[in-house]
């Protein structure tokens, strides 16, 4: 038998094996990681434990940030831990840094406009009902 085994799948990894591993493959210590998602390191370790799990918003933060997809983080299926031989491992860690910060930003803004269409909505509706 030459099965070979999806270590950070969804038939062998959890969702904290999942994070950690990420976190590794971009190069990130917990303390970094933590600083940039605005939680406490205490909070980071317990979602690596698998003691607790993150906000739908921490999540997508956490998804750019390590460059994976939330439905990876989740499951393990679909878009995970980049090859070995991505085109991002040559570029020095400073362009590296760049662009996770860049990644970062992009889902903030993201998670920011979602939240004013929803506030704009609200807002419509209680004007609407006056």
């Amino acid at each position: 038998m030459n099965e070979q085994t999806d270590w950070y799948g969804p038939e062998a990894a959890t969702f904290g094996d999942r994070i950690a591993a990420a976190r590794e493959a971009a190069g990130m210590g917990q303390e970094k990681l933590a600083r940039r998602l605005g939680v406490k390191l205490k909070t980071l370790q317990g979602w690596e434990n698998d003691l607790s799990e993150p906000r739908a918003n921490r999540l997508q933060m956490l998804a750019g940030l390590l460059n994976v997809s939330m439905g990876w983080l989740l499951t393990g299926e679909g878009e995970g831990l980049p090859a070995p031989d991505d085109a991002t491992s040559v570029l020095p860690a400073d362009v590296n840094e760049a662009l996770l910060e860049i990644r970062a930003l992009k889902t903030q803004m993201q998670t920011a406009g979602d939240r004013l269409g929803r506030l704009e909505k609200n807002l419509r509706q209680l004007l609407k009902d006056q």
